[in-house]
């Protein structure tokens, strides 16, 4: 990951971010000439290979996004065997580079047999110059939430099942200090659990569900945030049977909320930030075998509330609505859930950003809406009006689970919002959850998008928001 280092080791590979200024210290004598070429140029990054090393030249820009993709160029340039490199800049801007290089120095190669001729030797970087180690290493320990959180949403569902995901918490709560706690089966159906108990009905794998608590001694928070993940292994759609093409062949990806609130408290413990937060996963497949639940069904869920369902594809909602359901037990100030819910969601941002809703303050919209910002994870504000509550009223059930074509984000939030007793934030993550094709130092498939923004949030929560 990211290192402070007080030497720069010249037999390294360099990257050289020149000021605003132009003022540049300790370049290497016999690059000189070029720098000075590079600095009158309209060039914004540049580089030379000598015999032993690449030495790279970056103008620092105000813009971070700019430095992030910037570091992406370098790491596009660097030798794919070399593994060294040493960053030489100061303040965010320098930061900002170094996270974008080793972002897009991520790798899936499990499944490749030539994995090691594929793999990029380069695991470190370190950074040499006026830099806070303590922005350095929540930084580096972010990105290895966001790391973690990849690699979920890029394994097939062959491997990672509902109980699987567990597991995989269970361990990262042991390195990080964080409690888990699984439920299985029966205890889900012990607890009524009725909406992720009728989506998993058509599979013949059991769900999960994940509860997870990061206390520090003395948290800021009096009472705990709550983030819900939606852990959807896999999404066929059920009987409502999805199209393969296009549709149905990403679906490994429909865990992506659950990846970011769970990314996000690994993040938060890492970081040792000082807040109290609580991380609730129900987790299964969706599949149109066994015993699957069908449209026209009447479920009960885990508060008491009857859903008529009308679409199976509309699963996520109902786990979700479970999990919310349970969180509120805990009286949080504060709940979050994240989640790829809706094709409707990339209609209104394509990929560039996520959606965002709820009932909070405005404030903590802000602030949610500052940190997307600052880590370039967009969110972009849709309206919440309880005019949308009537797209969901059904004539057998208290509520249904779709609302129709128009406002579908919406109205998803608005499903949600009913289970939730607390101040409530929905973020629809659908369209940067997952790319399928490369996209700059986010990569292809999972981006393990939302992380650095709750981080970031987290971050800042001593700021005491009122809520």
């Amino acid at each position: 990951m990211i290192h402070s280092t007080k030497v720069i080791d010249k037999r390294s590979n360099l990257v050289y971010v020149i000021p605003t200024n132009n003022e540049l210290k300790n370049i290497p004598s016999d690059c000189e000439d070029f720098v000075k070429r590079f600095i009158e140029s309209d060039k914004k990054e540049d580089f030379i290979k000598t015999s032993r090393q690449t030495i790279f030249f970056v103008k620092e820009q105000t813009d971070l996004e700019k430095m992030r993709v910037a570091g992406f160029n370098v790491r596009k340039q660097l030798d794919k065997k070399e593994d060294t490199l040493t960053v030489i800049g100061h303040n965010e801007a320098t930061l900002a580079l170094a996270e974008g290089l080793m972002l897009a120095n991520y790798q899936f190669l499990k499944y490749f047999k030539d994995k090691e001729e594929k793999a990029y030797s380069l695991k470190e970087i370190y950074i040499c110059g006026n830099v806070s180690e303590e922005r350095i290493k929540q930084i580096s320990n972010t990105i290895k939430a966001v790391y973690w959180a990849r690699d979920m949403v890029n394994e097939p569902v062959c491997y990672l099942t509902a109980d699987q995901l567990s597991k995989e918490v269970e361990q990262l709560g042991k390195e990080a200090k964080f409690s888990v706690k699984v439920l299985h089966k029966a205890q889900i159906e012990e607890l009524g659990m009725g909406g992720l108990l009728a989506v998993n009905s058509g599979s013949v794998l059991p769900p999960t569900f994940t509860v997870i608590e990061y206390k520090p001694a003395n948290p800021i928070n009096k009472k705990p945030i709550a983030l819900v993940g939606k852990g959807l292994v896999f999404d066929t759609g059920g009987l409502s049977l999805k199209p393969t093409l296009g549709s149905m062949d990403s679906m490994k990806s429909d865990m992506g909320g659950a990846a970011c609130m769970i990314g996000a408290i690994y993040g938060a413990a890492l970081n040792q930030l000082n807040v109290h937060i609580m991380g609730f996963i129900p987790a299964t497949d969706n599949r149109p075998g066994e015993n699957a639940y069908t449209p026209g069904d009447i479920i009960k869920m885990y508060d008491g509330t009857t859903v008529e369902i009308l679409n199976t594809d509309a699963e996520g909602r109902i786990i979700l609505a479970d999990a919310i359901s349970y969180a509120n037990q805990y009286e949080p100030e504060l709940i979050i859930d994240a989640a790829t819910l809706t094709g409707a969601a990339l209609i209104v941002a394509g990929n560039k950003a996520s959606c965002i809703m709820g009932n909070a303050e405005q404030q903590v919209m802000d602030k949610l809406i500052a940190s997307g910002a600052l880590v370039h994870e967009r969110l972009v504000q849709l309206p919440f009006w309880d005019d949308y509550k009537d797209l969901l009223k059904s004539t057998v059930a208290d509520m249904k689970n779709v609302g129709g074509r128009l406002a579908g984000t919406i109205t998803a939030g608005k499903f949600l919002e009913h289970f939730a007793k607390h101040p409530y934030v929905h973020l629809d993550i659908a369209g940067p959850a997952f790319y399928e094709e490369p996209v700059d130092y986010k990569g292809i498939g999972g981006t393990g998008t939302g992380i650095r923004t709750l981080v970031d949030f987290f971050s800042k929560y001593e700021d005491k928001i009122e809520i």
